[in-house]
């Protein structure tokens, strides 16, 4: 099956993760130990809130789980200008790629898979190595952050139709509402076999370089299936991103995708 790319897609962050059982022997000094390992091409340590975990489940949604213990900070580790991040907790493992400068290219999901890949086998070693358990996988994950920048395709929140068509404003002269200075949307879609949920959200933000108007599009697939084997990991992930590519061409406007973005069929997106 072939996929939709785009030669300058508005993606500006990917995030792969695996959320597990909570590791009660990982420490603050293990963490410490446990960068020395990235150091080299993550030079920068730095500290952010807890993530809270939130399982997909099929009879009313998504539940958020209550921590069994306190909480611990979550680290990051991060090259000189966070093109790549690594984040650790206890019940977690991501990792991130960031588009910076904004005209860098994107490297397409395979490049960043196998780095996700390859970091995520390299922490399940030093747990190993140091005796601190291996991670039992409650659920995956897969975001892909896009920026769709006021004037590309849309100058006001009441055209977003002209961007994204399931979003469109009634125009009628008598509508009672001035026109909205802010947006918030979200939907979600079921996988199949309950293997996981696509959520989607739009938000109206300023872009944080600029304080440009900006449109962010989140496509996040959470979920993992029955098997939590370590072999069908890889698989998970290529239908979470199959579903985040056919879901953005499904939501956005496909004259856009070719104007703005550039849309050429491809298999490597």
């Amino acid at each position: 099956m072939r996929l939709i790319s785009y030669a300058q897609p508005p993606l500006v962050e990917v995030v792969c993760g695996v959320l597990f059982e909570p590791l009660e022997s990982l420490l603050m000094p293990h963490i410490g130990r446990l960068w020395e390992l990235f150091r080299d091409d993550y030079p920068v340590c730095s500290e952010r809130d807890h993530l809270l975990p939130v399982v997909e489940e099929y009879g009313d949604g998504p539940r958020e789980l209550l921590a069994e213990m306190p909480s611990r900070p979550r680290a990051w580790f991060t090259q000189e200008e966070e093109t790549r991040i690594i984040q650790v907790q206890r019940d977690r493992f991501l990792h991130n790629w960031k588009r910076y400068p904004a005209d860098a290219e994107y490297p397409r999901y395979e490049t960043l898979i196998v780095d996700f890949d390859a970091r995520y086998g390299e922490f399940r070693s030093f747990l190993d190595e140091h005796g601190l358990g291996t991670p039992r996988p409650l659920q995956y994950e897969l975001t892909y952050v896009n920026h769709l920048v006021q004037g590309d395709g849309w100058t006001s929140l009441n055209d977003i139709g002209s961007v994204l068509p399931d979003l469109s404003w009634r125009d009628v002269e008598s509508r009672f509402l001035p026109d909205a200075e802010g947006l918030f949307w979200k939907a979600a879609f079921r996988l199949p076999s309950a293997r996981g949920r696509l959520h989607v959200q739009v938000v109206s933000v300023k872009r944080q370089e600029d304080g440009q108007p900006t449109l962010r599009l989140d496509l996040t697939v959470r979920g993992m299936g029955r098997d939590i084997s370590e072999s069908v990991r890889r698989d998970w992930f290529d239908e979470a991103h199959e579903w985040i590519v056919r879901g953005f061409a499904d939501l956005t406007d496909e004259g856009v995708q070719t104007t703005l973005w550039g849309k050429i069929d491809d298999t490597d997106c």
